[in-house]
């Protein structure tokens, strides 16, 4: 029988300078009362397939989140990742994943790493990139924990900046990025036909 090919998807988070700004976020965030639908739900199984075993670990503290915290949760996942894998993370799960990967050594070398809309600073516009997020100057150890490199971006982003697509270019030159003209914004979209794409040209 075929082994699954092994997808660890990090959902996005955010973080805040103090309790005090995470405090009057939740008590002035908009109330929703529909569910949010997203191209990393049923949309990425459904395209992927059954050769595809997805992952979604959640991650501590999604809404007031440190990295030390999602590296032990993380970490717990890695001895599963026995097949050949793909690990793709989304805003906060982008950078936390360019940070972890910078700094540390998987046990083996993941097929991909996707990074979409990853903030690379603390520039953003409606948050501080704060608990522990921030990267360290050299990215390049990326390279050793991944065969294929690749990072999206949209002009259209309210959230992070299309700018932060050029930072990561500097640090990581041997990365595919793709900037696309309309996103919804912070990819707020329900379907995401490219990452599905570049995901099966890879395997394939």
């Amino acid at each position: 029988m075929k082994k699954k090919i092994q997808v660890l998807f990090i959902h996005g988070g955010m973080t805040f300078k103090s309790y005090k700004d995470y405090i009057n976020y939740l008590k002035n965030r908009p109330v929703r009362l529909t569910d949010y639908v997203s191209w990393s739900g049923d949309y990425l199984d459904k395209k992927l397939g059954s050769n595809f075993e997805i992952i979604r670990p959640k991650m501590p503290l999604k809404e007031n989140s440190k990295y030390e915290e999602w590296k032990i949760n993380f970490e717990r996942y890695l001895p599963y990742l026995k097949n050949k894998f793909i690990l793709i993370g989304s805003s906060l799960g982008g950078i936390f994943l360019a940070k972890y990967l910078s700094e540390n050594k998987l046990p083996k070398k993941a097929l991909l790493v996707c990074m979409v809309c990853p903030p690379f600073d603390n520039t953003c516009s409606d948050e501080d990139l704060a608990g522990g997020f921030r990267l360290k100057k050299d990215l390049s150890k990326i390279y050793d924990n991944a065969k294929s490199i690749h990072l999206m971006f949209s002009h259209d982003d309210e959230c992070v900046p299309v700018c932060h697509a050029d930072k990561y270019k500097n640090k990581l030159p041997k990365a595919n990025i793709y900037i696309y003209n309309d996103k919804k914004g912070h990819f707020k979209v329900s379907e995401f036909p490219e990452i599905i794409k570049i995901i099966k040209n890879i395997v394939e």
